[in-house]
């Protein structure tokens, strides 16, 4: 049966009649404001964006631009104050739900890596027999299938975010929200995640948002960079990445599109600085 998450409502926190997404991701006119009167902050505006299914989207702007607020506001974790956020089934049909992962790993810390990914399965009501094997098969895939005895304390940093990975892969979500995932990792560590990353998302097919402050790794990942305002975080520039995979962070192509994101970064925030 195809599902479709939606949540619309006006100006005035009315609910609203929209259209069905036709992307995987869709935001329509977008605003998100936290507090009332005086104290109100803006942290978007009227955010219009599309994400085609199997897309791999990267998100990119100063901090506190509304990055990280847009992928709540996707996860349904927050509503948009106007305008609506929605995911489709898009072309391939049967939207199965939408994933979070974090910078940080968030494990429970009294569980093995098998256990912390058995977990989501278990909340989703997996069978105890089918999730054995499904952890199994995670751990694998994520290059731990050897560690999944292992607590979160005797694993590394980069060992860790492989374990969330996989729980967030064990949802069975087609859209998979990346909020700077990679950030507290060392380059190598980084480096071999992208790779993993690459290889899991060419044999899974699922739609990625990701937000990153490293305009290099946005451009190593992505299929397009959009970029976001200052506060309150608007698109103002797009760039698609026609570079052919697989990629290297360090490579000229990569380097000369990342030089000129960067530099509109820079006169998005020069502008804001005057």
């Amino acid at each position: 049966m195809r599902q479709v998450s939606s949540l619309a409502v006006t100006d005035r926190g009315v609910p609203a009649t929209k259209p069905v997404a036709t992307g995987a991701v869709r935001l329509a006119d977008v605003s998100k404001v936290f507090g009332r009167g005086s104290s109100a902050v803006q942290a978007l505006d009227r955010v219009s964006l599309e994400v085609a299914p199997g897309e791999f989207t990267c998100l990119i702007g100063a901090s506190g631009c509304g990055k990280s607020t847009l992928l709540a506001l996707v996860a349904g974790l927050e509503q948009p104050t106007s305008g609506e956020v929605s995911t489709g089934a898009g072309e391939r049909g049967g939207s199965r739900g939408v994933a979070f992962m974090f910078q940080e790993p968030a494990l429970f810390p009294w569980l093995t890596a098998a256990g912390n990914v058995e977990m989501a399965l278990r909340a989703h009501g997996v069978g105890k027999a089918e999730r054995r094997q499904r952890v199994a098969e995670l751990l694998k895939m994520v290059n731990l299938g050897e560690f999944g005895g292992k607590r979160p304390h005797e694993l590394s940093g980069g060992m860790r975010q492989r374990v969330a990975l996989a729980r967030s892969l064990a949802q069975g979500a087609d859209v998979l929200l990346m909020d700077e995932p990679f950030g507290a990792l060392d380059a190598m560590t980084r480096d071999l995640l992208h790779d993993e990353i690459d290889r899991i998302r060419a044999d899974r097919q699922f739609t990625v948002l990701f937000v990153t402050h490293n305009v290099q790794e946005a451009v190593r990942l992505g299929d397009r960079v959009v970029v976001l305002s200052s506060r309150p975080g608007r698109i103002i520039d797009e760039f698609k990445v026609d570079i052919e995979r697989p990629r290297r962070i360090d490579s000229a192509p990569v380097a000369e599109l990342a030089g000129r994101i960067t530099d509109r970064l820079r006169e998005e925030m020069s502008r804001d600085a005057r």
